[in-house]
Parts: C-alpha cells; structure tokens; sequence
C-alpha cells in the first residue's frame, strides 16, 4: 500500500458557504495531519470544520469545530490524526469569506 504524503486541499469559501475541503479519492484512504486555518484580513470571520463520512447529509454531528471566532490576521493550526475512508469529505465554512483553509496528510491507496 503506498502512502503519498500531500496537501490535501486549499481553500478560501465564500462568505456563509459550506465548502467541501477535500473529498478522499476512489479506491484510497487518508490521513488528516494538520489543518490550517488564516484569516488575511483585518475584518473578524468565524469558521466551522466538519467531517463527513461518505453519502451522509451534512449534521451537527459532523462538526469538529462550530462557529469558532477568528480575529482579523490570525492563525489556527489543528493537529488531527484523522483516519477517513473512501469519499469521507472534510467540510470548511467561513461565515464572512475572510478564512483560508489548508489541509495536509497522506493518501493511501
């Protein structure tokens, strides 16, 4: 099974939009290390991160951090060590579209 280590998706959503981050591929699993999170602007946002398991309807369940407050330029760093299967999905919201969100760790397949 050969493991690629990788950024697994960057993204700056829209304002009030839930955004999928990274979806694992086909045939692969994946391991969350490190999410990071920005806020570039001077303006305070607030974020949301979820984990959704493949075919489920996004749910407060899902949620590992909800409605968050991010003062303007600053910086979150989660470390996770999150195991996700075939098309789980990592989810990020932004509610002033101010955040951007990468996400690092491995693929195997």
């Amino acid at each position: 099974m050969p493991t690629t280590y990788k950024v697994l998706g960057q993204s700056k959503p829209s304002a009030n939009t839930l955004t999928s981050l990274y979806t694992v591929p086909s045939s692969t699993s994946a391991v969350v290390s490190t999410l990071t999170v920005c806020n570039t602007t001077s303006n305070n946002d607030e974020i949301r991160i979820a984990i959704r398991p493949a075919g489920e309807a996004i749910a407060d369940k899902h949620y590992i951090v909800h409605t968050v407050g991010m003062p303007g330029f600053s910086n979150y760093t989660y470390t996770l060590g999150i195991t996700l299967a075939t098309t789980d999905v990592v989810s990020v919201f932004s509610l002033g579209g101010y955040a951007n969100f990468n996400l690092f760790g491995s693929e195997i397949s």
